[in-house]
Order: C-alpha cells, then sequence, then structure tokens
C-alpha cells in the first residue's frame, strides 16, 4: 500500500512536482502536467499523452525525444480536466498539430474530447487516438467497447517516433491507428492496490486463484482461474494475445512487439521467470520478437500482477518501435543529431492572454454574460428540484453540478469581459470554467458545448443571426458526439434538438432571433417534458432506465431552463406579451 503521502488528496500533484525535479534534464512542469525541457523543431507534430495518476512510468515518464511531448496528468485513477489538456497541449504545441493520446476510458473521452473540440475552436489541429488493445474488455468485432491498458506504450511509442521523424499530422494519425489496431493486451493479478490513504485493497483474489482480464485503474479481472506455475500462466497469456493474430501476408509477416509489464508489486525477477516462457511460446508460433520490453511501463500503484501486450508488426511499425528514444522511462540509442537546446516555457505559452474584440463582439460578449448569470440564478433556484430527479435514477447532483457550472463560467466570463475580450474569447474561457467547476458529465458537454459555439463566432466581427443558430448547431453536435447519446435516450438532447432546430427554423424563414429563441425555449420546454415517459438508455441512469418513467430526465430540465433564462435576458424580449 502507498505509505509515503503528506496529503492523500495532494498526492498526485506532489509526486508530479517531484519527478520533474528529479528529471530536469527531460521535462519541465506546467500547469496541468509535464512537457519537454528541450525544444522541438518548429512544425512537428506534438504528441501529448495522459490519463489518471497511479499508473507510473505512464505518461509522464513517456515524455522526452522521440516519444511524447507532453503528458497531461489527472488525480489518481481520474481524468485531467478539460483545461489541464489544454495548458499541457499549448506548452506542448510546435504548430504542426497535436495528436492526443489516452486509453478508452469514459470520462478521458469526455475531458480530452471537449479539450479537443476548445482548442480547434482556437484553430488548433488536433486528433485523438484512443487505446483499446485490453482484448478481455470487449469483443473482437467490437474494439471500440475495450480499454487501454498496457498497450499504451507501444501505441504512444509509435507516435512519438512518426512525430520525430517529421511526418505530417494526418501520417502520424494513421499510423498510431495502425498500431492501436494491431496491438492487443491480457492482464492477470494477485491482488488488488490501495488507493493513497485507503485502509485496504480496492480488491481481494482469493487464495490460489488469479484474477484474469484486470483493469488498471483497480478494477478486479473479468473471470479467475487457478494461479499454477509461472510457465502456466505465460501460456495463458501468450493464448490469450494470440488468439486474435492476423494473417500473415500483406504487411505482416509474424514480428511481434513484445512487452511483459508489471503491474507495480511483482518483482522484475519474477517477470523475467514468466518472459522466459513468453519467448518459448511465441517461437513454438514461429513469431520474430523485435527489441522485447520487460519491466514496469504501465502500473497500478502497488498492484500485484502482470500483462503481455504483443503488436503484430509490418515494416513500419518495426522502424518506429525501434527508433531512439530518450525519456525518463523508455530509452534507446539517439543519434549525435538529436536536438539538446535548452528550452524555457514562458507565461504566454501556458497563458492564454485576452486580445480585445471589437465592440459589436465585446458587446455580444457583455450579453452571453448577462445571460450566464440569469442562468446562474436559475440553477441555484431549481438546485434541489433537479438534485432530486436525478436522484431518482442517478446520484442526485445534477443541481450542485449544473450551480457550480454556472457559477465557475460566471465568474470567468466576467474576468474577461472585464478585460475587453469578445464573444467568442468569452464562451472559450467560459466553457473551460463550467467543465472545470462542474465536473461530471454534465460539465464536460456543457463546456463542450459552450467551446464548440466559439468555434461559430469572431471576436473581430458581431454575432448576426445566421452565425448564432451555426454556432447552435456546432454545440448541439459536439454534444452528440461526446455523450454518445441521441435523441430519445433521455437526456439533455431530448431538449436541445428540437432547441436548435426551432431556432434555425426560425431564422431561416425571417431573419428574427429573439422570435426564433423564443419558439426554441418553447420547443426545448416540451421536449424535456416528454422525457418524463422515456427510459434511460445511456449514461449513469441506464442500469435504473425504467425507474426513472414518469419523472422527466434532469439535464433535459436544466437546459430547457436556462435557455429560457438567456431569452429573457440576452435578446430584446419582444414576444413576453404573446406567452
Amino acid at each position: 500500500m502507498t505509505r509515503l503521502m503528506n496529503d492523500p488528496k495532494r498526492f498526485a500533484v506532489e509526486a508530479v512536482e517531484g519527478f520533474a525535479a528529479a528529471n530536469p534534464q527531460h521535462l519541465l512542469a506546467v500547469p496541468g502536467g509535464v512537457v519537454r525541457s528541450s525544444a522541438s523543431p518548429s512544425g512537428e507534430v506534438a504528441v501529448v499523452l495522459g490519463g489518471g495518476s497511479g499508473h507510473y512510468p505512464a505518461f509522464a515518464g513517456w515524455v522526452g525525444q522521440g516519444m511524447a511531448h507532453g503528458a497531461v496528468c489527472g488525480n489518481v485513477f481520474a481524468s485531467p480536466s478539460a483545461s489541464q489538456v489544454r495548458s499541457v497541449v499549448r506548452a506542448a504545441d510546435n504548430g504542426g498539430g497535436v495528436l492526443l493520446g489516452f486509453g478508452n476510458y469514459a470520462g478521458d473521452v469526455l475531458h480530452f474530447g471537449q479539450a479537443a473540440e476548445q482548442l480547434r475552436a482556437e484553430g488548433v489541429d488536433v486528433r485523438i487516438i484512443t487505446v483499446t488493445d485490453d482484448v478481455a474488455s470487449g469483443p473482437a468485432d467490437e474494439p471500440e467497447l475495450r480499454r487501454g491498458i498496457a498497450g499504451d506504450l507501444m501505441v504512444f511509442k509509435v507516435a512519438g517516433a512518426a512525430a520525430a521523424r517529421g511526418d505530417s499530422l494526418d501520417a502520424v494519425e494513421a499510423v498510431t491507428r495502425r498500431a492501436n489496431a494491431r496491438t492487443r493486451t491480457l492482464g492477470l493479478a494477485f491482488g488488488g492496490c490501495t488507493l493513497p490513504g485507503a485502509d485496504g485493497p480496492l480488491f481481494d483474489v482469493p487464495e490460489g486463484l488469479v484474477a484474469v482480464g484486470l483493469g488498471i485503474h483497480g478494477e478486479p479481472g473479468i473471470s479467475e482461474a487457478p494461479l499454477g506455475t509461472a510457465d502456466d500462466l505465460a501460456d495463458l497469456l501468450v493464448e490469450g494475445v494470440l488468439a486474435e493474430e492476423p494473417e500473415r501476408g500483406d504487411g505482416y509477416g509474424g514480428r511481434v512487439a513484445v512487452l511483459l509489464n508489471g503491474l507495480g508489486a511483482t518483482k522484475y525477477e519474477e517477470l523475467f521467470v514468466v518472459y522466459r516462457r513468453v519467448a518459448e511460446r511465441l517461437a513454438e508460433h514461429g513469431l520474430d520478437v523485435v527489441s522485447p520490453e520487460v519491466g514496469e511501463h504501465v502500473t497500478s500503484l502497488d498492484m500485484a500482477g502482470l500483462s503481455l501486450t504483443v503488436m503484430f508488426c509490418d515494416d513500419e511499425l518495426v522502424e518506429l518501435w525501434t527508433a531512439p528514444v530518450d525519456t525518463p522511462a523508455v530509452r534507446r540509442h539517439l543519434s549525435p543529431a538529436g536536438d539538446r537546446t535548452p528550452r524555457e516555457i514562458s507565461a504566454a505559452e501556458v497563458e492564454d492572454p485576452v486580445v480585445p474584440g471589437v465592440p459589436a463582439s465585446r458587446e455580444a460578449a457583455a450579453a452571453v454574460l448577462e445571460g450566464l448569470r440569469r442562468a446562474l440564478a436559475v440553477a441555484r433556484e431549481s438546485e434541489n428540484e433537479l438534485g432530486d430527479l436525478d436522484a431518482v435514477a442517478g446520484d442526485g447532483d445534477h443541481g450542485q453540478g449544473m450551480v457550480l457550472g454556472t457559477a465557475g463560467a460566471v465568474e470567468t466570463a466576467q474576468e474577461v469581459t472585464s478585460a475587453g475580450a469578445g464573444v467568442r474569447t468569452t464562451l472559450l474561457r467560459s466553457a473551460a470554467a463550467w467543465s472545470d467547476s462542474a465536473g461530471g458529465t454534465s460539465g464536460a458537454l456543457w463546456g463542450a458545448a459552450l467551446a464548440a459555439a466559439a468555434g461559430a463566432l469572431d471576436d473581430g466581427e458581431a454575432v448576426s443571426p445566421q452565425r448564432a443558430a451555426e454556432a447552435l448547431e456546432r454545440a448541439r453536435d459536439a454534444v452528440l458526439r461526446l455523450g454518445g447519446a441521441q435523441p430519445g435516450d433521455k437526456t439533455m438532447l431530448d431538449a436541445f434538438v428540437p432547441f436548435v432546430a426551432a431556432v434555425r427554423e426560425g431564422v431561416d424563414r425571417d431573419g428574427d432571433l429573439p422570435a426564433a429563441w423564443r419558439a426554441g425555449a418553447d420547443a426545448a420546454a416540451d421536449g424535456a417534458a416528454a422525457t418524463s415517459e422515456m427510459a434511460a438508455r445511456t449514461g449513469r441512469a441506464r442500469a435504473h432506465g425504467n425507474r426513472s418513467i414518469g419523472h422527466p430526465d434532469p439535464g433535459a430540465v436544466s437546459f430547457a431552463r436556462l435557455v429560457e433564462a438567456a431569452l429573457r435576458t440576452t435578446i430584446p424580449d419582444t414576444t413576453q406579451e404573446d406567452r
């Protein structure tokens, strides 16, 4: 268990601070994580990795020449926030676009996805790769259901090497996706890990058994098997990953990259005993092992266990896997030409100073601020009611999350509008503040919506009705992409989608944004009310979907109330006499 700590809540932060202090030749600490301490060529694709802490050397240990340009470090086993991702990307960006890489976990998908939406709205070309190597967590024909575990090392090593040789962002993305598609991992555990400050492990494995198909966030295995000998476990691992070996030919001739990974408490000598048998079995299958790695690369605090990863390589993947690399945790020979130019990070590279907008855009920004203030008032009035609705089939925190999110957005919007920000900057900053302040799913989705809306606007011009409708459509599309839900699933989309449709119809018909927004607010209210008769089909409430029948969805209700509040304050109220 973890014994050396101060405040458990600051364990991850202090670990990153100490890690950066111990490795100044490789990296610098920045808000949200670490970046390289040596300069990268201008125009080079920046590979930025990340996820929760507790997996050292993943992810900060992979920052350096030939691999990652930056790593975003969340709390233990928790996704970093979107603003942390943006901070690290801003410090790592070389002007050639950014590849964001992380394991396929819901929190990471939401927060990295939200950050990507915000960065794209700022003009940064961002691509996302989610690693899906865990064969135990989903069927082979549905790789999108699989988790990312120790295969992260191989996939991201390929990405970093492709960036280092000067590939374009399109090419780096393509070869990284191919690496992920050809990487398979199976893990075993003998006991669970203990979170900092906790009294005991997250799970126990019965004596004489081994958990098969473990996760790296303290999840137990999918099944259990007899413990057996080291050779027995090696056979189990090899059979598990080779069950999905592709047919040989068409670029794959039996060359494989191999990682035998320790999870935190399994001794290196034990790993070598197991690898001896792994190497024998791979040779029996006629496989040629290229530059194997044995050791701790993706851990889970003090979990006792190990995993086997195999990447089925073509010639290019072999080249990239074996390419020079120099990070705190992964090192292979660098040529004398390796760039060692010292680098300093200025405040401007991490912070995002406000550039004043033109008067018309500042006026729109002021309207956004006033709308957010009214939204905060409505959220406070509705906090208990929304919490009660959420408690029917959720955890009861939706009202609190909406208050925290709108309050954070208001505070930030006040700051940036006081500095002269236009509407685009105001929405972008408010989006990040909402997400950081609220956390959870609603925080990520509202933050993504505001950021996507900002992408349709400009600090250098007024907001036309057509541009406003486009901004709303982008916001809707961002929520559809990130949330994975559709209308009818009993979510905020049941109010959001009809709202946007009505606004677009009204604007296209006569260009009257206030009247169109009025129609949209009515459609949102009707859509929220209709969710009473729906069963939840996505999110946390899905497991208790029928229980929520007869109650409207809290996310849809809060959405409808907030757009109604915006109508009353941000645009001329020309229709109240008709209500």
